[in-house]
């Protein structure tokens, strides 16, 4: 039997350059499934993702997914990309097999945590302060450059890591520290500095962005009085789910969200297309 993916769509161009279509999987020109690929944002042609990868039941477990998602590896491959990404939501355990005996390999997750009513309080001789604009000019130019490493590190070229990060702040950021809907704290113990947070507030949820302490303070509790701190701002919003995004291999950071009851609710993994 020959599995294909046949189009159903001509190539999708959107206003940002990326480009996306949809395919039939086909089994010996029979439909058994969907695949829907596309180029990431601001990434161009660099990398793509498998958008959706849906094989009907009747053909499960019969490889149908294996070679359709081999089989977007090489559209892909066509377009110019040298990485694709895969997103498996929590719990689709049969997916993130799949893609993991594919290569894929775990770059990031992202985790969420219900919110009860009442704010948790600091420790003792802990407290949030709004950041200062030249205390934001110190942050932002830390945490771009963190943010392109991170990138860096998993395979994307240096340039493109960089300009992604400086758009990607600019589209967030457009009036920097006084950008509506931006919480930007510093988290003070006994007097001291000791970290920084930044948290967005969107209608439904809050997220953070990046929670960060002070090289010369970590290994304190301080990252923990943050995540708390920024917990208590959702509240305070009315918001009573807190989102945020964890690379892999970031285990200090893993676990702190675990021990306070944040719940995977995505994997994504990529993979370099030789």
């Amino acid at each position: 039997m020959t599995t294909t993916l046949r189009p159903t769509e001509p190539l999708q161009r959107a206003a940002d350059g990326t480009r996306s279509r949809r395919y039939q999987v086909c089994v010996n020109s029979r439909p058994v499934g969907t695949v829907h690929l596309a180029t990431r944002p601001r990434f161009g042609d660099f990398m793509a993702r498998i958008l959706d990868l849906r094989i009907e039941e009747p053909d499960r477990r019969r490889g149908r997914g294996t070679v359709a998602a081999l089989a977007a590896e090489e559209v892909a491959r066509g377009w110019g990309c040298r990485q694709i990404e895969a997103r498996v939501p929590a719990g689709a355990d049969a997916a993130l097999r799949l893609v993991g005996a594919l290569g894929y390999v775990h770059r990031n997750r992202g985790m969420e945590k219900r919110l009860g009513d009442t704010p948790p309080a600091l420790p003792a001789g802990s407290r949030g302060r709004p950041m200062t604009e030249a205390e934001y000019a110190e942050w932002i130019a830390e945490e771009s450059g963190t943010y392109a490493r991170a990138w860096i590190e998993r395979g994307v070229p240096e340039a493109a890591a960089h300009e992604m990060s400086r758009r990607e702040h600019a589209a967030l950021l457009p009036q920097g520290l006084t950008t509506e809907g931006m919480r930007f704290t510093v988290l003070e113990h006994e007097g001291t500095r000791v970290g920084t947070l930044w948290v967005a507030l969107t209608e439904d949820q809050a997220y953070v962005y990046d929670v960060r302490t002070r090289a010369a303070h970590r290994g304190h509790g301080h990252g923990r009085s943050l995540m708390l701190l920024a917990e208590a701002q959702a509240i305070a919003a009315g918001r009573r789910v807190l989102g945020l995004n964890v690379f892999a291999g970031n285990t200090p950071a893993e676990r702190l969200y675990e021990s306070l009851g944040y719940e995977t609710t995505r994997h994504v993994l990529y993979k370099d297309l030789l």
